[in-house]
């Protein structure tokens, strides 16, 4: 996995002189966002981030993972990353027309998370949710539905597995194949659009310690 270092530049135009941040991982020549002109380096500093695995999730809670069926934008990926990086999730499935990271939309509202959180490829979102399931991983909507349960009502019977988070295209949602193979459904009240980064980013806030709160209730209320 790439090392990612901080920089700091300033354009050299006399009249502009603008002082900016960018990352070490771009390997063209810096110009100033502001005119355009050759900038130089002033200082490199590594850059603090840590890692998929060293994640704040309450001790014993299963580890988590998101399958992306068919997100269109490539700016809601590199939110979704960000998202990610910041909640221990361990992998992502990019699938069908979702964008892989390369794509420069994704640079911009990843920040860089798209080097620090594993993620693989694939064409066919039915057949790497069969594989997900095979291998003993839960599979959970995020999608509203007749019998979605609220995130802020759930309840949990307590169980290791891993969680593979599905959430799906920004139009039509998830795919109906996936939905079958989906253990539940759970939807987050809100008003307004829907943005997939912003269900997510809830998601993965929010469920480890309601699932965490519930089973240290359950825990202590058997002692």
């Amino acid at each position: 996995m790439e090392k990612l270092n901080h920089q700091i530049h300033q354009c050299l135009k006399p009249e502009c002189r603008l002082r900016f941040p960018t990352l070490s991982s771009s390997t063209q020549p810096v110009k100033c966002p502001k005119c355009g002109s050759p900038a130089r380096l002033i200082k490199t500093f590594p850059t603090i981030k840590e890692s998929a695995q060293e994640n704040a999730l309450p001790h014993g809670f299963p580890p988590l993972e998101a399958l992306l069926d068919n997100i269109r934008s490539a700016y809601n990926v590199g939110s979704i990353f960000r998202s990610a990086d910041g909640a221990g999730v361990q992998h992502l499935y990019l699938c069908g027309v979702t964008p892989a990271p390369g794509d420069p939309k994704i640079t911009k509202t990843a920040l860089g998370a798209e080097f620090t959180i594993p993620w693989s490829l694939h064409w066919d979102s039915i057949e790497i949710a069969r594989v997900l399931c095979e291998q003993g991983k839960r599979l959970w909507a995020l999608e509203t539905t007749a019998a979605s349960q609220s995130l802020f009502e759930l309840d949990n019977e307590p169980d290791n597995r891993p969680i593979v988070l599905v959430v799906g295209n920004e139009v039509s949602g998830i795919d109906p194949g996936i939905m079958q193979l989906c253990e539940r459904s759970i939807h987050i009240p809100m008003l307004g659009t829907k943005n997939p980064s912003t269900w997510l980013w809830l998601w993965y806030r929010r469920l480890p310690a309601q699932i965490f709160s519930l089973q240290t209730e359950r825990g202590y209320r058997q002692k």
